[in-house]
């Protein structure tokens, strides 16, 4: 994809850094490391002011949670049309662990050739990039610096209608507080406004919406609950530009971003379960037209020789409608459901097959390079 396409598509679908869209835009500006005494420091508590009210439940969650998300600044080197450009761009974080490890978004790093990171205690820290994982657009940072104020992520199921509030530096704007609700789960972005990107079209799946407004530099940062925990790292919006809607962000569930984090923390990149097969959305048209009971599912079009589904018996024509308790409706949903398994885990799949349901039990592979 050429410059000018891969900056059309980050602007549609992500709260994008500025220098990853493109030269002379209008957001542009002109291994894991061995821990250290610091990591042996813990996080200090973060207490809400007495002055705030019992009855604002948004600002209390800014005093807990502000002191926790960084103003990630980044600066890159791109190949354009134009020759090699440098440019600077922003994004946002939260800090994961009190020794340094900071969560954002694998955009935001991309390309970057620098990285600092500035606290909102007014600081700033250069920064280096631990690992990063373009299937789940969650990237890990580390700072030389002990003792910081983690946030605390939430592990449980979310309620549609619940509070959310969004904290980073859209535009820059340090520790810019936002607030909505949880307007679904389980989003993913249609194919049409990813482009021709198939990474963005694997990671941006298995979302939280949110109507919180979430703006370009949002990226890597917070959407958390009413008691103060991370539900989620903020990494895309749709422009109502482009789609005459308002207030449409969408961040990665909290248990995807600690999952990611804790593997890129450990090791410096992903294993990542592979079942082996290219599907498609099954639409209800499609299945009158053949006649399935079924109107919902991941159509398999095609299964790779020797791999995974192949070896437990899916074939071609196949509609999967689950993964262990997981109900797949679409290929989001089966992207999704993969992300609670490890590479090597047996499964129980779903597939319908001539009108028949059937349970399979596959041995998940590891996604290749």
């Amino acid at each position: 994809m050429d410059t000018k396409s891969r900056a059309r598509s980050l602007l549609l679908h992500a709260a994008a850094l500025a220098a990853l869209l493109v030269v002379g835009c209008s957001e542009e500006r002109s291994e894991s490391p061995e821990s250290n005494a610091a990591a042996a420091q813990a996080s200090p508590q973060i207490s809400v002011p007495s002055r705030i009210p019992e009855d604002e439940p948004v600002a209390r969650v800014a005093a807990r949670v502000g002191p926790s998300v960084v103003q990630v600044n980044v600066e890159v080197t791109q190949r354009t049309p134009l020759g090699t450009q440098r440019g600077e761009g922003v994004g946002s974080g939260v800090i994961y662990s009190p020794d340094g490890y900071i969560v954002t978004n694998n955009h935001v790093v991309e390309g970057a050739r620098e990285v600092s990171v500035a606290f909102a205690d007014g600081t700033t820290e250069s920064a280096e990039v631990v690992g990063a994982d373009p299937y789940s657009e969650i990237a890990v940072l580390r700072v030389d610096r002990g003792g910081l104020p983690a946030a605390s992520f939430s592990g449980e199921d979310l309620l549609v209608g619940q509070l959310a509030v969004a904290i980073g530096s859209p535009s820059g704007f340090e520790s810019t507080v936002t607030s909505g609700i949880v307007s679904a789960v389980g989003r993913e972005f249609p194919p049409e406004l990813t482009g021709d990107d198939p990474e963005a079209s694997r990671a941006l799946v298995d979302l939280v919406q949110t109507d919180a407004a979430i703006s370009p530099g949002n990226s890597g940062g917070a959407l958390a609950n009413r008691d103060g925990e991370i539900i989620g790292i903020n990494v895309a919006y749709l422009p109502p530009s482009e789609t005459g809607a308002v207030n449409l962000g969408f961040a990665i569930p909290s248990d995807t971003a600690t999952s990611i984090a804790d593997q890129l923390i450990e090791t410096g990149e992903v294993s990542t379960p592979y079942l082996g097969v290219v599907t498609v959305d099954l639409e209800p048209e499609s299945a009158e037209r053949f006649g399935l009971p079924i109107d919902s599912g991941a159509l398999v079009q095609r299964v790779k020789p020797g791999g995974a589904a192949d070896e437990a018996g899916v074939r071609r024509g196949d509609v999967i409608t689950a993964l262990g308790d997981s109900e797949i409706a679409n290929y989001g949903d089966l992207l999704g459901a993969l992300r609670d398994y490890q590479p090597g885990d047996t499964a129980r799949l779903t597939v319908f097959r001539n009108g028949e349901e059937r349970t399979l039990s596959v041995t998940l592979g590891e996604r290749p390079e």
